[in-house]
C-alpha cells in the first residue's frame, strides 16, 4: 500500500464525517503515522497483515513503550484496515480478529480529602486563573467528568441553581448529565464573575486561558500539573481526579449503578478498574461494619 498516507487522510476525513472527537481523530492518527514510521525506519512494505503489524507492536513493547500504549496502536490500524477493507482499497481485511496486546492491571490511587484540600488550597487567589482552576478542581473532583469532557463545556451548559453540567458529547458519542453541589456552585459562580472582565467574555466556552485565550486539553493538563506541583502531591494527573470522584462516591455510601450513569460508564468492568484501589479498604471497613466475628 504505497498510498497509504494518502489513505490515511482520506479516513481521517470519513471519522470527522462521522463526528468522532477531535481526540479519537488524533488517537487513530497517531497510531496509523506510528505504524508508518516505523516501517520506513525499518525498510518494511507498510502491508497490512498480522505478520508486519505483529512486528511492529513487538518493537513498540521492545522500545519500551507502556502495553497500553502498544494497545492503542495496534487498535488504530486494526480500524484504518477495517475502512481500507470496507472501501474496496485492499482485498480483504486480514486484521479481522487479532488480538490486541495484554495490558497490565495498573493500580490509580485517588487523592485523598487531605490532598484535595491541598490542591485546592493551591488554587486560591482572585485571578481568573486561579478562580477557573480551583472550579476544574472541584468540579472534576466530584463529578469524575474526564478532562476533555471539562474542557468541551460551554457557559450555557452548566446551571448553577440546579447544580448540573450538561456533557453533551462524552466518551462514545453518549451525553449526561452530571450534578454538582453547593461548594462547587459557589466556586463556579466565582469564575463566571471573573470571566465577565476577559476580553473573550462572549465565547460561548466555558474555560477561558490567560493572556487573552482560549483554554484547551494541553493548558488544563499544564495548569493542574502546576497547582499539584505546588501543593506537594507527587504522581499527578488530572485523570486522577475522576478516580478520586468515583472513590469518594462509593466510600459515601453511593450506588454502584449511580455511579456508572454520573461517570459515563456502560459497563461495570471500568467501575472496577477505577476504584479497584480503594475496594480493600471499603471491604475492610464493611466487615468490620458486619461484626462476623460475635459469635
Amino acid at each position: 500500500m504505497n498510498d497509504t498516507p494518502a489513505l490515511l487522510n482520506s479516513w481521517l476525513i470519513h471519522l470527522a464525517a462521522e463526528r468522532k472527537s477531535d481526540q479519537t481523530l488524533k488517537t487513530y492518527g497517531d497510531g496509523v503515522r506510528a505504524f508508518l514510521r516505523w516501517a520506513a525506519a525499518t525498510g518494511t512494505e507498510p502491508v497490512l497483515d498480522r505478520g508486519t503489524v505483529n512486528r511492529f507492536i513487538a518493537s513498540l513493547i521492545a522500545g519500551g513503550a507502556e502495553p497500553a500504549t502498544a494497545r492503542s496502536r495496534q487498535l488504530a490500524v486494526r480500524r484504518f484496515s477495517a475502512w481500507c477493507a470496507e472501501e474496496g482499497e485492499i482485498d480483504t481485511d486480514q486484521l479481522l480478529g487479532l488480538k490486541p496486546p495484554r495490558l497490565d492491571v495498573k493500580v490509580v490511587d485517588a487523592l485523598d480529602d487531605d490532598e484535595i484540600r491541598r490542591l485546592l488550597k493551591a488554587c486560591e487567589g482572585r485571578e481568573l486563573r486561579d478562580r477557573r482552576d480551583a472550579a476544574i478542581v472541584r468540579l472534576m473532583a466530584e463529578t469524575g467528568a474526564r478532562a476533555g469532557e471539562v474542557v468541551n463545556l460551554k457557559v450555557t451548559d452548566v446551571d448553577l441553581v440546579a447544580g448540573t453540567a450538561v456533557i453533551r458529547r462524552g466518551k462514545g458519542a453518549r451525553g449526561r448529565v452530571v450534578p454538582f453541589g453547593r461548594q462547587s456552585a459557589q466556586s463556579l459562580d466565582r469564575y463566571l464573575r471573573v470571566r465577565r472582565t476577559h476580553r473573550l467574555a462572549d465565547s460561548p466556552a466555558l474555560w477561558l486561558g490567560e493572556r487573552q485565550r482560549g483554554f484547551t486539553y494541553q493548558a488544563l493538563y499544564s495548569a493542574l500539573r502546576a497547582r499539584a506541583e505546588a501543593a506537594g502531591i507527587e504522581g499527578f494527573h488530572p485523570h486522577r481526579l475522576r478516580h478520586t470522584a468515583a472513590t469518594r462516591w462509593l466510600a459515601a455510601g453511593g450506588s454502584e449503578g449511580g455511579l456508572m450513569a454520573v461517570c459515563g460508564w456502560s459497563r461495570a468492568d471500568m467501575l472496577h478498574r477505577y476504584t479497584r484501589a480503594s475496594s480493600e479498604q471499603r471491604a475492610a471497613d464493611e466487615a468490620r461494619g458486619l461484626n462476623l466475628g460475635d459469635f
